[in-house]
């Protein structure tokens, strides 16, 4: 058996990089930390492909869009208020099946 070993672990130091501003290294930091090394190394193995060449460039582009990805800023949640209408259908369902329940009571001699 000839097995060879292709895989590719792709080493980004992010204290280091004078690619991001101080802003993008503390948020990629604090998103990816579980990605990180103690040295401050974010780490991601490739394997997918059968030759370490094409690994070696897919980790690469992971590693760009794990930063990028992560040093996008989320969009805030605009919170809404429930319609008059679903207000009335949630209603209209608690009573239905409020019936419901209420038909599978056994009846006892005094509620008659």
């Amino acid at each position: 058996m000839n097995k060879v070993e292709t895989a590719v672990i792709a080493y980004f130091n992010i204290r280091e990089s004078q690619i991001l501003s101080e802003a993008q290294k503390r948020i990629v930091l604090e998103k990816l930390s579980n990605r990180i090394n103690s040295e401050g190394n974010l780490v991601l193995k490739s394997q997918t492909f059968r030759t370490q060449l094409a690994n070696k460039e897919d980790a690469i582009k992971k590693v760009n869009e794990l930063i990028t990805s992560a040093s996008k800023k989320k969009k805030p949640r605009i919170a809404t208020r429930p319609s008059k209408q679903s207000k009335e259908q949630r209603i209209e369902s608690k009573k239905r099946s409020s019936q419901i329940k209420e038909g599978r009571k056994k009846l006892r001699a005094k509620d008659i």
